[in-house]
């Protein structure tokens, strides 16, 4: 016991997230916050799995060591998102020889069409996760990949898979209700991550930067966004806890002194989060209490 934990803490401090670590189960590499989650909860007991974006990390840049790079190549299988969302853990997962599940290509649209889309910047959307109705179904791969590479505990994973949508059918509602009714319907943000959330539930979005929140605005974009913000009511600039708020307050000053707000694009957990306990739907529904005051959407018993 006292050397797992060693393990454990060794492979933590080499930035490697884990859970239920035993040489008794069945490994998977996950690569950032969401996927991680849901592989931890569709596995439950009979998984161990890394998560190769460390707590407070920006998935998009992140560089594998040595110690990940490891977790990666020898998991029985590997979730990544796929679509250049993260080249470095991407290009590593191709070196793999066992199973490697790409989850953004799989996930469509109520019509039947592939998600990804171009975002008003360039380039694929990822952010389908912070869709209750897509995280879903990205559940659902999640299942398949794992009874895949375990087909014993392929019961197992449909049960907990199920549990999991179920919560995930519950959220949607949640925000369905909520976002009812709302003054406003524009939301305000620091990088373009909302908007398959935006489109599920009737709102727009107008991000401060693209796709990417690396991506400096130039001064013409920051003096639309402020114009369009006085002309729509806008009250609230929404940034993050990991990028930098700096833009996004003067865009919130600059459009007549509005409020900011933090809104988690849930790529990962910050160190206060996991020390809180926070997860998916914790987050979620914070979220969704901060754009329903924003939208000045009615109160509901």
């Amino acid at each position: 016991m006292a050397l797992l934990a060693v393990e454990v803490i060794a492979a933590t401090a080499l930035g490697v997230e884990t859970a239920g670590a035993s040489r008794n189960k069945v490994s998977v590499a996950a690569a950032f916050y969401p996927v991680a989650f849901a592989a931890q909860k569709v596995g439950g007991t009979r998984v161990e799995v890394a998560n190769l974006t460390p707590v407070g990390a920006e998935p998009h840049d992140i560089e594998l060591n040595s110690a990940q790079l490891d977790r990666l190549l020898e998991a029985k299988v590997a979730f990544v998102l796929g679509s250049d969302f993260q080249p470095a853990v991407e290009k590593a997962a191709d070196r793999r020889d066992g199973s490697t599940v790409e989850l953004l290509p799989k996930l469509v649209d109520a019509k039947g069409k592939k998600v990804a889309k171009e975002g008003k910047a360039g380039g694929l959307d990822p952010h389908v996760w912070l869709d209750p109705v897509l995280m879903s179904q990205l559940v659902g791969e999640v299942e398949r990949g794992l009874a895949a590479a375990d087909p014993k505990g392929a019961g197992t994973y449909q049960k907990n898979a199920q549990a999991l949508q179920d919560r995930l059918t519950a959220l949607d509602a949640r925000y369905r209700d909520r976002l009812t009714g709302c003054t406003r319907d524009l939301l305000v943000t620091s990088h373009e991550a909302f908007g398959y959330l935006a489109n599920r539930y009737g709102l727009r979005q107008e991000g401060v930067a693209g796709l990417s929140p690396d991506t400096e605005p130039d001064p013409a974009r920051l003096g639309d966004l402020a114009q369009l913000a006085r002309n729509q009511g806008v009250t609230t600039v929404f940034t993050e806890e990991t990028v930098s708020p700096r833009i996004a307050q003067t865009l919130a000053r600059d459009a007549g002194g509005l409020r900011t707000e933090v809104l988690s694009p849930l790529e990962s957990l910050t160190k206060r989060e996991r020390d809180d306990k926070a997860d998916y739907f914790t987050l979620m529904d914070a979220n969704l209490g901060k754009i329903a005051t924003a939208l000045g959407c009615p109160e509901r018993s």
